[in-house]
């Protein structure tokens, strides 16, 4: 525990997985592939209210596509539902989040995780899974693997929708935060097993149902 009461990494239990590495790996995917294609009706229905509300609440189009770093440093298309207005800037690695350009209904959208439901199309092309690191978007993850010592040991695995990072650390901006992420990236990697997995998942659910973070 840290001096302001929040968790360090390493406060978090995790056992190694009782199964080898290549059963652990094939029963991760097959809970993944199950988990989204329970999934999938869920993100068609809000895909069609999307595209009724859009035109109203939030002009453009309703995904939203950006290039990302994935396992082995190699870039794939990640798939979001668009939460922000279209911008032509490029934006630095250790840019703030642009709250200003998040509309009302992007807003509802983040609170509520819903933006992330399209990523698990990504998931079932074997691009990403439900946990594991957050892959950055591919220009901030080049800048990042020259000045965050760890960084690209972090793509040994699938990036995740969900992850212990983003239970236990959430959004970070900058090179320092960004270290800290990574550091509870590695320690996810060393200690994988169903038991953690799960934990993440209940946190995330926990993050889900309170409504925090961004």
């Amino acid at each position: 525990m840290t001096t302001d009461g929040s968790e360090r990494v390493d406060d978090v239990p995790a056992n190694a997985a009782v199964l080898t590495p290549r059963g652990f790996a094939i029963g991760k995917r097959v809970f993944d592939v199950l988990f989204c294609l329970l999934l999938l009706p869920i993100l068609i229905a809000v895909g069609v209210i999307l595209l009724i509300l859009n035109s109203a609440y939030n002009p453009g189009p309703v995904l939203f596509m950006q290039p990302r770093m994935g396992r082995n440093c190699i870039p794939f298309m990640a798939y979001k539902f668009r939460t922000m207005t279209p911008s032509s800037r490029r934006r630095r690695a250790n840019d703030p989040l642009e709250d200003d350009r998040i509309t009302g209904l992007g807003a509802a959208l983040r609170q509520s995780r819903l933006d992330e439901l399209p990523q698990i199309i990504n998931v079932l092309r074997g691009e990403m899974s439900l946990i594991g690191p957050r892959p950055d978007c591919y220009d901030h993850a080049v800048t990042f693997l020259n000045d965050v010592p760890g960084y690209k040991e972090r793509h040994v695995v699938l990036p995740g929708i969900s992850g212990f990072a983003q239970t236990e650390i959430g959004y970070v901006e900058g090179i320092a935060a960004t270290a800290r992420k990574v550091e509870a990236d590695l320690h996810y990697i060393a200690n994988r097993s169903f038991r953690f997995e799960m934990w993440i998942v209940w946190r995330t659910l926990v993050t889900v149902i309170s409504r925090t973070g961004r």
